[in-house]
């Protein structure tokens, strides 16, 4: 194959794999910034985009974050790193950005010549969206769980509402836009490494990240070296993860 050449999605991502050792070969800034576009094109839920992307160029901070991760070598060896952050704080704010975004695309008219459906959408980040993530100290969270409980005896419901589920959504929704990242990395011949070994605190003590944000993993990013993979890729038996209903 010819590595100049973009691979497809099905060549990308039999290409990914966890490189653990980089060479000095420099990759481009801009390109790496393309991904990351692409990368939040990801499928999030409720259209919340509740991530943010720091894209770590500088050497020193580079190392600085790879001696927070336990001075692993895809961190010690990467030419640039990529931190994808989960940010279910920002929800209000989020919120705010689609219910502008819908009132934009219904037009510049008064609320009761809405449709039906532009009129369920409001109300879909007015109402609903705040009642799944609006909590106070997870005692709000504890009181819809229950109640939705209840609820679900009698009709379908959605279950997971207190602010421990609310933290696993965003973070989905940011490990969607992760795989996009170094998939698409892939298709270029860029490589990466994923990690979740590092202390998180200092980690975002180095980027300056608020202390509600939580980090949802450090991706080692450049060129793969001949020793950089550690071994064939290993994977259970398809047929053990595979059902057909």
């Amino acid at each position: 194959m010819d590595v100049t050449k973009e691979k497809s999605v099905s060549e990308a991502i039999k290409y990914r794999r966890s490189v653990r050792v980089f060479t000095k070969e420099a990759i481009e800034e801009q390109k790496v910034k393309e991904c990351i576009q692409l990368a939040s094109l990801a499928p999030t839920s409720s259209n919340m985009q509740l991530w943010e992307f720091y894209h770590i160029v500088s050497p020193e901070i580079i190392q600085q974050i790879a001696g927070a991760s336990f001075d692993q070598n895809a961190a010690k060896t990467a030419q640039q790193i990529v931190i994808v952050v989960a940010r279910k704080d920002l929800w209000k704010k989020r919120v705010q950005s689609n219910i502008a975004y819908l009132k934009n695309q219904h037009g510049d008219k008064p609320a009761k010549e809405y449709t039906k459906r532009e009129k369920f959408a409001l109300n879909y980040y007015q109402k609903i969206v705040p009642s799944l993530y609006m909590d106070f100290f997870g005692i709000l969270g504890r009181i819809k769980y229950f109640a939705f409980q209840i609820i679900g005896l009698f009709k379908p419901i959605y279950r997971q509402a207190r602010n421990s589920d609310m933290r696993i959504v965003a973070h989905k929704s940011a490990a969607l836009a992760a795989q996009n990242f170094m998939i698409s990395m892939a298709a270029i011949n860029y490589d990466t490494c994923p990690m979740e070994g590092f202390d998180s605190l200092r980690v975002k003590k180095i980027v300056h990240l608020p202390f509600s944000s939580e980090i949802n993993m450090i991706i080692g990013c450049g060129i793969r070296d001949v020793n950089g993979v550690y071994g064939e890729r290993f994977r259970v038996p398809f047929e053990e993860v595979y059902f057909k209903i």
